[in-house]
């Protein structure tokens, strides 16, 4: 078996469990359907053949912030913008449909309902739901929701969804996993104990239930790779980090791991700048994978310079690539992030399915014989992983009856510099480890 990509098992409480603290916001401003609950850009029909329409969901403008999750969307539509522009797919136009579903579950299953009852759109691609509550609905009209990113467990609940990391997991729609249990890898804590000679790491953490339970996780696989661990956590309403980064100096940490939001870090920066405070590594995630950080980490130079991130889809700076290079063209000049290349990806996904549908007589990859939801699905379930022309690590949908207990992971990794930007380090297809499943419960 190829190398597994490390975010099959990971993904989902790195991205999911990270916005825990930003979900105490949600339940504070209730379920209200936002005013943009439905925002739709259709394309004009092609002189010839009738428009293959597909829909977006995105949490855009949730109380977590309105640029927090529109990557993928925007990605998505560039390449279908690409798309159309070299004349659609088989001669065919690909017509987006995006809805914004508000970040709520009343506001998201209003959007399943707009975009597969009325609009009847033949899949979703690029999802991007804080809560997913109408992915049952989904799952039940058999509509294949394509390259969508795990911000709940959906994508290892339901069929018919398939994330843009993958899954072992049975999915049967009953519970998330096996018996409720997801798996996580300790490839991130390898990677720095060998290729930075980490042997001290801080988790820092809310006190509030989510982030703490991530950090929890974190802290479990850390210690599973030989790792001394410090223990930091911050009240919510009122953080003390300027007692958070003194004590990281007091105890020579290496390595430092959070389970807080993109603000909370910054104000740990900010904090450790003010102190004078370094590490060799501040490790962030695939969100905050983007163009935006030297004017969010502004202040905090230094923590900004230590920034590390880790993922499972080629640096969007990496121009060594062409499918990269491609990518930036077709975004032209507008800031960059991960989410919106593995948007570009998720696009890529769901096209390179339905044309292997076009393909013949049964002979491609996804059986041939014409465009429907279930030649499609036979692509993506079919046992050679894909790569969305080297993107991505190998993806692949498994279906095990049982969790695997070591997997051989792959893992991208960049770093900060002013200046450069992300640094890819390393090749991510080489960059992989035998090691061991932690599970957890979402």
């Amino acid at each position: 078996m190829p190398p597994f990509r490390a975010a099959e098992a990971r993904a989902r409480p790195l991205v999911a469990l990270l916005l825990a603290p930003l979900l105490l916001l949600l339940a504070a401003c209730g379920s209200r359907l936002p005013e943009r609950a439905f925002e739709t850009r259709p394309t004009a029909h092609p002189s010839g053949g009738e428009p293959l329409r597909v829909g977006i969901i995105t949490s855009v403008t949730s109380p977590v912030g309105g640029q927090a999750f529109t990557g993928p969307r925007d990605g998505a539509r560039a390449y279908f913008d690409a798309l159309n522009a070299r004349g659609g797919l088989d001669g065919r136009r690909i017509e987006v449909e995006t809805c914004d579903d508000g970040g709520s579950g009343v506001g998201n299953n209003a959007c399943v309902h707009r975009l597969v009852d009325e609009r009847r759109v033949f899949a979703l691609v690029a999802t991007t739901a804080l809560n997913y509550a109408g992915a049952p609905l989904v799952a039940r009209a058999g509509v294949p929701d394509i390259g969508g990113q795990p911000l709940t467990p959906a994508y290892d609940t339901y069929p018919h969804l398939y994330g843009i990391y993958g899954s072992s997991a049975p999915r049967t729609g009953k519970e998330p996993g096996w018996g409720g249990t997801l798996y996580g890898g300790t490839e991130v804590y390898r990677w720095f104990a060998k290729e930075r000679g980490a042997r001290t790491a801080a988790v820092v953490s809310y006190n509030q239930a989510a982030s703490a339970g991530y950090a929890r996780l974190v802290t479990r696989g850390l210690r599973a790779e030989g790792y001394r661990v410090v223990e930091e956590q911050v009240d919510f309403a009122l953080p003390n980090f300027r007692a958070v980064a003194a004590d990281l100096r007091a105890q020579h940490v290496d390595v430092l791991f959070d389970a807080m939001d993109t603000h909370g870090n910054v104000r740990l920066c900010e904090a450790m700048q003010s102190l004078g405070v370094t590490v060799d590594a501040k490790v962030t995630n695939v969100q905050n994978w983007s163009s935006s950080v030297a004017r969010e980490y502004a202040r905090a130079p230094g923590c900004r310079q230590a920034l590390w991130v880790t993922g499972a889809s080629r640096n969007h700076q990496d121009t060594g690539s062409p499918a990269v290079r491609e990518f930036r063209a077709a975004m032209g000049d507008r800031p960059l992030s991960q989410w919106q290349l593995e948007g570009w990806a998720a696009a890529m996904w769901f096209t390179d399915a339905a044309r292997s549908c076009l393909a013949g007589s049964g002979s491609g990859p996804g059986g041939g014989g014409g465009l429907t939801r279930a030649c499609v699905e036979r692509y993506l379930n079919r046992p050679e992983p894909y790569t969305a022309r080297g993107l991505l690590l190998p993806v692949r949908y498994e279906h095990l009856a049982r969790p695997p207990a070591t997997r051989n992971t792959c893992l991208s990794v960049a770093r900060w510099q002013d200046g450069r930007g992300w640094v890819s380090q390393g090749e991510m297809t080489e960059n992989c480890a035998t090691v061991p499943q932690l599970g957890y419960r979402p």
